[in-house]
């Protein structure tokens, strides 16, 4: 309080604004604290037989007393921070009208900015070295930095600072499914287009590829670009050797774009796995690949199990089998559980032989509910015969290959109004 007192002195003599100013302020704490004081000021205490007893009422003036001591200690620190910084500001503007002699234990503001001035200056002058080697500043001027983004997400925002992909966005390429993909984006930028990327271009052109598929197949599969062109040659004659001819080459490498990624060991691997699995002669093997060259790049375990449930849940024999391949060669990478559902539809509800079956096996390969919905609508009206030697034969390939108006008139022989309504009570 004696420090306060005197504080508030000193002030009252001081007649600058800022000062007046700080003195009211101090001499206001000093008067509440005086106020305190007297208020709660803790009594002596009272002594009964042995032990110091105090009243309730001055245990609480106790703890009110610490929290209020608390609490102005608190507006001293506020006052003397806010005491300083008016100070500064009146120490500033004498300063603007006169020279103020500084204290000689505090640095010179001056020379330190005269310091800083000077050092920034000779920063700019000093000429940009590169880890290579020394160049003078108009050199290191006269780089051009290209504009590329150090970091991004996407592909689109390199595309006007790439030659490489504007001219792959130019030919239909999805950058948008490719950089989706781990370590693409990258590779992709760091591909130039004349050295490496036409190049490969040019050969799809040259064994027959349309330039409308260029797009779809580096969509699907960019790594042909980094594919020597050696290697790809070596596949394509490798395929002309196991007589497909030209034009069979050019659409099976439009719709199975990883078809060249492949070594020519796997590739003959894959034609001798299917002839000796199915027991096919090589016109055969050559037409079902030829139809579906995926079998060549897909994994062969989805064809093994396939193969297993045709023979052993289904019951199929083995010249069965070969039938149905050769028609319809997805049945060998079908989803297993599709497949399962089907034929129990056809050969558990329908009551349709393995013969019928095999006779039709685009049945196997139908959209499950066409096949459910025509079936249960025939049989609501009736007509649910697949035998063909009774009379009414439905044939089952009008019944899942037919669009639905011509399935109404032609084998319902009901209106499409009535399939639409009936379709509704399912």
């Amino acid at each position: 309080m004696t420090m306060a007192s005197a504080c508030v002195q000193l002030c009252l003599r001081c007649r600058s604004p800022v000062c007046t100013k700080a003195g009211a302020s101090t001499w206001k704490i000093y008067t509440q604290l005086q106020r305190c004081i007297s208020t709660t000021r803790i009594p002596t205490n009272i002594s009964s037989g042995l032990f110091s007893t105090r009243d309730h009422r001055t245990v609480q003036s106790g703890v009110r007393w610490k929290q209020e001591m608390c609490y102005y200690n608190g507006l001293m620190v506020k006052y003397l921070t806010t005491e300083a910084k008016d100070r500064k500001q009146t120490d500033e503007l004498s300063r603007s009208d006169a020279v103020v002699p500084q204290n000689p234990l505090l640095p010179n503001t001056e020379a330190l900015l005269t310091t800083e001035s000077h050092t920034s200056l000779a920063d700019l002058d000093a000429p940009e070295l590169s880890p290579l080697e020394e160049i003078s500043s108009e050199e290191a001027i006269s780089i051009s930095v290209p504009s590329i983004p150090p970091m991004s997400t996407t592909l689109s925002d390199y595309v006007d600072a790439s030659e490489t992909l504007t001219k792959l966005v130019q030919l239909g390429v999805n950058l948008f499914k490719l950089e989706q993909r781990p370590n693409v984006g990258s590779m992709l930028l760091r591909l130039d287009f004349d050295r490496e990327v036409a190049p490969r271009l040019l050969f799809l052109k040259d064994i027959g590829v349309e330039d409308s598929r260029f797009g779809h197949i580096i969509s699907h599969n960019p790594f042909i670009l980094t594919e020597s062109l050696e290697n790809l040659e070596a596949r394509v004659n490798y395929l002309k050797s196991k007589n497909f001819t030209a034009e069979t080459i050019a659409s099976m490498v439009s719709r199975a774009p990883y078809l060249l990624n492949f070594s020519v060991k796997r590739l003959d691997n894959r034609l001798a796995f299917y002839q000796q699995q199915l027991k096919l002669s090589a016109s055969n093997t050559r037409n079902i690949v030829a139809r579906l060259p995926r079998l060549l790049c897909g994994s062969l375990e989805p064809v093994k199990e396939n193969l297993q449930v045709c023979k052993i849940e289904f019951g199929f024999k083995e010249n069965e089998i070969q039938h149905i391949v050769i028609a319809v060669p997805k049945v060998l990478t079908a989803n297993k559980r599709k497949l399962t559902q089907i034929f129990d539809f056809l050969h558990n509800t329908m009551k349709v032989p393995h013969s019928l079956i095999t006779k039709f096996p685009q049945t196997l390969n139908c959209k499950f509910l066409r096949l459910r919905e025509r079936h249960l609508f025939l049989e609501y009206l009736g007509k649910a015969q697949y035998d063909p030697t009774q009379t009414n034969y439905i044939s089952l390939d009008r019944l899942v290959s037919l669009p639905d108006e011509a399935f109404c008139s032609e084998v319902a022989l009901a209106s499409l109004e009535d399939f639409d309504f009936f379709q509704k009570t399912l």
